[in-house]
């Protein structure tokens, strides 16, 4: 008589028990990133969040969900996955920071076609060091194992950020005005944008080639091409009691080009000048490895600044003194005028 085969879900390719070794081994990270406000502990099926009334008189929340994009594929490739957690924690937080909100707290979702609990515990590492770094709680997230459905050693990363404002100072660029000023903070380097372009200038990229150590950048290329995103909630919670921050953007995709248009309000455009700020040595190399047009370059990466912020002209100095003494470099890369709209440069 045939012996009927005997299937279970381990041999459909999701290992429970793998996934239980997962959640042991990512506790004790999830657990630092803690605010005083988290009501619930890991494994709930929904995260408990109270607000501080006492803080916040017309709390109103701001949300904001991104991934971390093509980036991960050298993050494959290199086999170092202890850096994109941060990426995705930096794309969400400082997407909601433009509005003035302190993040609270941060969900992710991992999914993969087998799960490797030590490589993804590298992962949720980086996102509970971005959490730290901002402020916020790492309260819940999904993996999930989807058998045959992602390259082998590949996985997909995604987040969720919720921060708070109170109602009366949510930043939205309305008071700017001609002859504010506009200071950029800068980047660490790439961080999370223009990452197909990028595999293209370097096409035929390779584990070894990733090892190759450039002059120029004072690194290896894999060193560089996963540096983390630049967190700028410290910058803002180091300047909002000292000065009116009246518009922010943070500079991802489309470049400041693309960006920074977003929070100025009808009638006004902004006038950048050309060399006021350092720009890192790897987008040099990319556009003469690349040989791509300066205006591709300017569409599509930060260029070396991260985070614009605007602020009246009289305070400029200070704002620059300000981040400076916090750690972050910052500098007066142009002004508002009227009778424009967009970004032109001088």
């Amino acid at each position: 008589m045939e012996k009927k085969r005997i299937l279970t879900y381990k041999k459909s390719g999701v290992d429970i028990d793998e996934g239980d070794r997962f959640v042991d081994l990512i506790g004790p990270l999830v657990k630092k990133t803690f605010r005083p406000e988290v009501m619930t502990d890991i494994g709930s099926f929904g995260a408990l969040f109270r607000i501080n009334n006492k803080k916040y008189k017309n709390p109103v929340l701001v949300s904001g969900t991104d991934g971390v994009g093509t980036k991960l594929k050298l993050a494959f490739m290199a086999d170092r996955h202890d850096t994109v957690g941060i990426d995705l924690v930096a794309m969400c937080v400082n997407d909601i920071l433009t509005s003035g909100a302190e993040p609270l707290f941060f969900l992710d979702y991992f999914a993969t076609g087998k799960l490797r609990p030590e490589k993804a515990a590298d992962v949720v590492k980086g996102i509970a060091r971005g959490c730290l770094e901002a402020g916020c709680s790492l309260v819940g997230g999904e993996t999930a194992e989807m058998p045959g459905f992602y390259d082998k050693g590949e996985y997909d990363l995604s987040g969720f950020a919720v921060g708070i404002v109170e109602k009366t100072k949510i930043i939205d660029g309305s008071r700017i005005k001609a002859g504010d000023a506009v200071i950029g903070l800068s980047s660490s380097g790439l961080h999370s944008n223009g990452y197909s372009l990028v595999r293209k200038i370097f096409f035929g990229l390779k584990r070894t080639s990733l090892k190759k150590f450039f002059p120029e950048l004072g690194c290896s290329l894999g060193e560089e091409l996963l540096r983390p995103t630049r967190i700028y909630v410290k910058a803002y919670d180091a300047l909002k009691s000292k000065v009116a921050v009246k518009g922010m953007a943070h500079i991802t995709g489309g470049g400041i080009d693309g960006n920074l248009p977003r929070v100025l309000p009808q009638g006004v455009g902004a006038v950048l000048k050309e060399g006021s700020w350092p720009v890192h040595p790897i987008f040099g190399l990319m556009r003469k490895t690349g040989n791509v047009p300066e205006a591709d370059m300017k569409k599509t990466f930060n260029m070396g600044i991260g985070y614009v912020l605007i602020v009246d002209e009289k305070d400029q100095e200070k704002t620059i003194s300000i981040l400076k003494k916090n750690g972050f470099a910052s500098y007066l890369i142009g002004g508002i005028r009227r009778g424009f709209e967009g970004v032109s440069y001088a």
